[in-house]
């Protein structure tokens, strides 16, 4: 089971603050002499180094500035801005809109060789309905209190970057929990029509559908949160609070097998449509 990616984005920034503080204790200057060097209070110093506040380039430069070690302020800064940006707060995503996020993942799909994506709650963004991604969209506004509501655009928007599967050049594997299946998401008819849309997906070259039988034997991996898997660069994945972009190798690694233990526990083919089918009797 992957470590939670919250914590290993926190594990990211003290590793910041660890090098910022070995640097200052390797000048032999105290929290206090190093603040007065830079020109702000010693509590922002102690802040820094403790990993509470994430420090801003001007910071880096002018702590390396004080200890003169001008020639690692890059590193520094490169280290800090990939750390900030594992975790990513929703409200911050969501802030320009819902159809601003959807249309800011485009080119990025389009550069994705290999997609691995897993879940455990609602069917894939590249394989919803446009009925099924109003309803999953709009639960999205409304958890977040949008002040506007664009999810029908959102929608339209996801599903004009969803074309990406019937575009060159690109393989995707999908691994569902049976359950998503039978989570309700939107009225019954929209329902429906996503179900019958999953028949059609899996059919196509380029796209493996996996579906984990509620009912497996001998389960080896428990339901884990969603997550995204990219050419083995990124890792990303969503929690309540925030979606968490992993990219240490070691980490990624420990994604791509839990993917395959997961798949490993997946139907495929006849199977798996007949776990579809089901769902969809139920409906009615």
């Amino acid at each position: 089971m992957p470590g939670s990616p919250s914590s290993s984005a926190q594990a990211a920034r003290k590793a910041v603050a660890a090098r910022l503080r070995d640097l200052r204790k390797d000048a032999g200057l105290s929290i206090v002499e190093l603040a007065r060097r830079c020109g702000w209070h010693y509590s922002k110093t102690s802040r820094i180094e403790n990993a509470l506040t994430g420090p801003t380039a001007t910071d880096i430069r002018k702590w390396c500035a004080a200890t003169q070690t001008q020639e690692q302020a890059q590193d520094l800064i490169a280290q800090s801005l990939n750390a900030e940006s594992m975790y990513r707060d929703w409200r911050q995503q969501v802030r320009g809109g819902l159809r601003q996020l959807q249309d800011g993942l485009v080119k990025f799909y389009r550069e994705t060789e290999q997609f691995r994506i897993y879940s455990s709650t609602v069917v894939p963004g590249l394989l919803q309905t446009e009925g099924y991604a109003i309803a999953v969209l709009r639960i999205a506004a409304r958890f977040h209190d949008l002040p506007t509501d664009d999810s029908a655009e959102a929608a339209r928007a996801r599903l004009s970057r969803a074309r990406v599967i019937q575009e060159p050049g690109h393989r995707f594997s999908f691994l569902l929990e049976e359950s998503v299946l039978r989570y309700q998401i939107g009225d019954a008819d929209a329902m429906a029509a996503q179900l019958g849309h999953l028949l059609t997906a899996g059919a196509l070259p380029a796209v493996s559908l996996g579906i984990v039988p509620m009912a497996v034997n001998d389960r080896m991996q428990w339901p884990e949160e969603t997550f995204h898997i990219y050419d083995d660069k990124l890792a990303s994945v969503e929690l309540v609070s925030a979606s968490v972009n992993v990219t240490q190798p070691s980490e990624i690694a420990l994604y791509s097998k839990t993917f395959e233990q997961l798949r490993g526990m997946a139907v495929y083919g006849a199977e798996a449509r007949a776990l579809i089918l089901k769902a969809i009797e139920a409906l009615t």
